[in-house]
């Protein structure tokens, strides 16, 4: 096995030729081993002005906000406040949606699970004031119900919204304090911001999109979105070494670096036991813990999560057998190539891990039933059409829509061939990644009722 000088050794070798290779601007990365942590990083904050990157950059990590957003949680449940499978209703009358059934079931459990059914990809912009979560939880009144409560898995960053205006009454303060409060404080985090304004302070990263799929990444229009979405991760930025704190507090049974009890033992064990199988993507996890997405590396669990925001990805990867974490931050370009890269050499050197294959086309493709699957799928942020051309081929048509719809125009159609019955899988890589789609719904017989590539979106048409 490699020592954690041997790991720093090889990132200050290979960083910059794997930034050059795979056209990311800036990266910073940080890994934890017995204890001890090392951080090193590469390339510029931004394209447009040259500043290089340096351990102390902080870069948005999306996503993973969530698993923040749900220790926070846990902390109600240690205190007494929220009971996990009472219906969220009760702490929070204001939640309404346009199922009313649904709306008065739903339990704080589903929602931290991504089982609670209503769509999730919503980014209404609310505002920059401290009202801004609150003003979003009103604006998805009318939010569909895809299906029943505790159903299905189906990822859902309006539910963590949702989540962090249940903290914000809860705690009578605005979200964003609460996370300072109750977090950042306690873990001494030194580099972490809730919003631009804060991020400013720091050396911050920007991130980069493709104007066009063949394109160099460039300087993104907007550093975040909406702070009403800022507890599903709009906001949130770090540097590698405090998110690193967060993740060994996690590993230490929810103590502090200097013995100071954040979270309980039983909460922080709760956060890791699944609660809901994935379907079989091959891109995600196996299951999902509350907050953490679980996985399984040959028999040994891995707790993370992955993050996006305009132009920056995180990901995050703890293996608690070994007492390891590592997170790589990036700010565009082909971020997943320089995560295998860069974590499948650290899982690999200091646990003995190997970081699964994501998967590839079939050498030869599956027979699929295109009848089944044909059609336009429909949410709020994307139309999707799987549609079968004159020569055989079947193809996958995206249209984004609102916020999504204004980053650039709209990808090229992609090639899908039959992985097996249940689904089918992109000809081309996207960022490093050949895309699954799994249909569900009628698997008696007739059209399936949703594609699914991590989010269920329901069929609008034949």
């Amino acid at each position: 096995m490699a020592t954690l000088s041997e790991i720093e050794t090889w990132l200050q070798d290979r960083l910059p030729a794997l930034l050059a290779e795979h056209q990311v601007p800036g990266t910073a990365v940080g890994v934890l081993f017995g204890g001890e942590v090392i951080d090193h990083a590469a390339g510029v904050l931004s394209k447009a002005t040259g500043v290089p990157v340096t351990p102390d950059t902080v870069f948005q990590i999306g996503s993973i906000t969530k698993v923040w957003t749900t220790t926070l949680v846990m902390q109600l449940v240690d205190d007494g406040l929220v009971d996990l499978d009472t219906p969220l209703r009760d702490y929070l009358p204001e939640f309404v949606i346009s199922d009313e059934t649904a709306a008065a079931v739903i339990t704080v459990r589903q929602l931290l699970s991504h089982t609670s059914g209503f769509e999730g990809d919503i980014f209404n912009e609310t505002g920059k004031g401290d009202d801004a979560v609150e003003k979003f939880v009103a604006s998805i009144a009318d939010v569909t119900q895809l299906f029943a409560p505790g159903e299905m898995f189906s990822y859902n960053n309006a539910a963590f919204a949702v989540l962090g205006r249940l903290i914000e009454v809860l705690r009578g303060k605005p979200f964003d304090t609460v996370l300072r409060e109750h977090l950042f404080t306690p873990l001494g985090l030194t580099h972490a911001a809730t919003d631009p304004y804060e991020a400013i302070l720091y050396r911050a990263a920007v991130g980069h999109i493709r104007p066009a799929p063949d394109a160099e990444p460039v300087p993104a229009p907007m550093w975040a979105m909406t702070r009403g979405m800022a507890p599903a991760g709009a906001m949130l930025a770090m540097r590698p070494r405090d998110l690193l704190a967060f993740a060994k507090f996690h590993l230490d049974s929810g103590t502090a670096a200097d013995g100071t009890p954040v979270l309980s033992p039983a909460s922080v064990k709760a956060m890791q036991e699944e609660q809901v199988k994935l379907p079989k993507l091959g891109m995600m996890g196996d299951s999902w813990g509350l907050g953490w997405e679980l996985f399984d590396w040959d028999g040994t669990t891995v707790i993370g999560h992955d993050g996006g925001t305009i132009g920056q990805n995180a990901f995050l990867r703890v293996v608690p057998e070994h007492g390891l974490a590592v997170t790589v931050l990036t700010n565009g370009g082909d971020t997943i190539e320089l995560y295998k890269t860069v974590v499948g050499h650290v899982v690999k050197e200091l646990a003995g891990l190997d970081l699964p294959a994501l998967p590839t086309p079939p050498a030869t493709p599956a027979p699929i039933d295109v009848d089944r699957f044909a059609g336009t799928y429909s949410c709020e942020v994307v139309d999707v059409t799987v549609r079968q051309d004159e020569d055989g081929k079947v193809w996958l048509d995206q249209t984004p829509k609102g916020i999504f719809a204004e980053l650039g125009p709209a990808p090229d159609p992609v090639e899908l061939v039959g992985r097996n019955e249940e689904s089918l899988i992109a000809l081309k890589a996207e960022n490093g990644v050949h895309i699954s789609y799994v249909f569900v719904g009628n698997e008696s017989g007739g059209p399936a009722l949703f594609i699914h590539s991590g989010r269920a979106i329901r069929r609008a048409s034949a």
